[in-house]
């Protein structure tokens, strides 16, 4: 496990320079990043992929199920914008605006939809949220790639650094987890997260289904959130293996979609 995932303060900066470096340009090809634009990030944890928005003027908010994290992002963003809210709670149970005006332009949901079981019920639920001419971006690691089960939050050294070990089937995967003495919440996580596994092909049933269009979509074959965390250079899957299904999985670390309400 690495310090970020314990010292949440260098990981919410890791999000923001992440997110100044790479969601901003990205984003601003599709939409006019002004200081009217209204934008939500569901699960945003203490918020740090929200900080380069808010501070373009951006009216940001933020809504995440785990109240410490509500109570950090609050915080932090005391010291850096005052156009910043954040709700505790279950994104489901959130009520959606009743009208065009309080809807957002621009939604994020980074490595969130592969913790959630109830993905269609969720999108819908969602594409409520946006404005008819608003976009939203995805980001979520591949299933099948390396460390797609989030194994890196394990407190042995030797299997948090061990790649594909959640593609095992899952009684095997939570005896060896046992066998490494993890703790018996994150175990409950893990499994939770085999659960709720998202490979490229399932998310693109989903959005089908849900009525999103693509507008654009990136796989990685590098992470961009990567650079931060281990010093690497961001880059692309080579686009051979875009459409090579299921094949792809294995090799992209993040998937980025920005998708619309509108109908090809």
């Amino acid at each position: 496990m690495q310090k970020r995932h314990t010292d949440r303060k260098i990981y919410f900066h890791d999000l923001e320079i992440t997110s100044k470096e790479f969601y901003i340009s990205y984003l601003s090809a599709f939409i006019k990043l002004t200081p009217n634009i209204r934008m939500l990030e569901v699960g945003c944890g203490e918020g740090g992929n929200l900080v380069p928005f808010a501070q373009l003027g951006c009216n940001v908010t933020g809504i995440d199920i785990a109240e410490c994290r509500i109570k950090d992002a609050k915080a932090y963003f005391s010291e850096i914008s005052s156009n910043a809210t954040f709700v505790c709670c279950d994104f489901i149970d959130f009520p959606p605006p009743s009208n065009e005006e309080d809807k957002y332009d621009v939604i994020l949901l980074h490595d969130v939809i592969e913790h959630i079981l109830t993905k269609a019920q969720f999108l819908s639920h969602l594409r409520m949220f946006l404005k008819s001419a608003g976009i939203l971006f995805v980001g979520f690691p591949a299933w099948q790639m390396p460390f797609g089960g989030h194994q890196q939050i394990c407190r042995s050294k030797l299997c948090s650094h061990l790649p594909f070990i959640h593609l095992l089937p899952s009684p095997l995967y939570k005896f060896l987890l046992k066998v490494f003495n993890e703790k018996t919440d994150t175990i409950k996580e893990l499994m939770s997260i085999k659960e709720c596994r998202t490979s490229i092909e399932l998310f693109e049933k989903l959005i089908t289904k849900c009525r999103f269009s693509v507008k654009d979509k990136k796989f990685w074959f590098i992470n961009p959130h990567y650079k931060q965390k281990f010093h690497l250079t961001p880059r692309l899957l080579p686009h051979l293996l875009w459409k090579v299904k299921y094949i792809r999985n294995f090799f992209t670390t993040s998937c980025w979609y920005v998708l619309s309400t509108s109908q090809k």
